[in-house]
């Protein structure tokens, strides 16, 4: 049996590793799917503290690995599907079928950002297409962009590509929006900030040298096709937490959020970290922070089992 399992290898995973391995606990580490999560999609990271000049993203995971696999930590490259949280110990089941057993279990699997699923965004992902505007808009200052979504999380998006955009066109597949009232009057009453009604992304323009140069849109009332230049291209139709392996055995909120108390589920000896519960902040930095609590948490009620 496992003293601790951690399930995710993006920031909140591969910081709880670390700190559960030294603190001795030998953890095992479930990389899932998309080890690294979200933070492997962002090519140049500004934001993390402790590199002034930017790092990749895939080597700022790569070396979090790095340093909780000194420590002791064991990484696998395998999903959990399933749990069983019902007794005792905890139950996780992987890809294969086969059953883990763990005293102790930290969820940090993350959320996926959705995307509108064509190949041209693909193509460009990480190139001039991104999902985060806190993340990424200080690369597209003095520039114009567009923002894909007509909800709150577009419109704050939107708001907060103003601050270093020259302009923010809001694309968006009907004639008005879902954000709240006060959310949507700001965003049409700020002068950056234009909109494309009724329009759908038909394509993503743009070449491998200079990436994104601008959105092929189709009306979804005539069919007409236009075009609309810019260099950078926001996805903010909303986030995926990645918790189906947990369903019905921790608690979720409507949209599939884990619902926590601090970093702990309801389950005694659960805990969580990271975008899984946190659908505010969505940054590595605080990602990286939960995945401290939820190690220590871990560490103390392991302690208080004797284990």
């Amino acid at each position: 049996m496992e003293k601790l399992a951690i399930v995710g290898s993006g920031p909140a995973g591969l910081t709880s590793a670390l700190y559960a391995a030294r603190a001795g606990l030998a953890p095992l580490v479930f990389e899932g799917l998309e080890p690294g999560g979200q933070l492997t999609t962002t090519t140049e990271v500004e934001n993390y503290p402790g590199f002034p000049d930017g790092i990749d993203g895939t080597e700022l995971v790569g070396l979090m690995r790095r340093q909780a696999e000194r420590f002791g930590a064991r990484c696998v490259a395998d999903e959990i599907v399933g749990c069983d949280f019902t007794g005792r110990p905890l139950k996780l089941k992987r890809s294969g079928g086969e059953q883990v057993e763990a005293a102790c279990v930290i969820v940090a699997t993350g959320a996926s950002a959705r995307y509108l699923g064509i190949e041209s965004e693909r193509r460009f992902m990480g190139k001039g297409v991104t999902a985060c505007a806190t993340c990424d808009g200080a690369f597209y200052r003095n520039q114009d962009v567009a923002v894909v979504g007509g909800g709150d999380t577009a419109m704050e998006e939107a708001l907060f590509l103003t601050r270093m955009c020259s302009s923010v066109t809001v694309v968006h597949r009907r004639d008005e929006l879902r954000a709240s009232r006060i959310m949507a009057r700001r965003a049409m009453e700020h002068p950056k900030i234009k909109f494309a009604w009724n329009s759908l992304v038909e394509e993503v323009l743009g070449d491998d040298r200079k990436g994104v140069t601008g959105l092929k849109l189709r009306d979804v009332r005539t069919d007409k096709l236009s075009e609309l230049a810019v260099t950078g291209v926001f996805m903010a139709i909303g986030h995926k937490p990645n918790t189906d392996a947990f369903r019905g055995q921790l608690d979720t909120d409507d949209v599939g959020y884990l619902v926590v108390d601090g970093v702990r589920t309801k389950v005694a000896g659960v805990f969580a970290a990271g975008d899984v519960y946190d659908h505010v902040y969505r940054q590595a930095v605080t990602a990286a922070g939960s995945g401290c609590m939820a190690a220590i948490e871990a560490e103390r009620y392991l302690q208080g089992l004797n284990v």
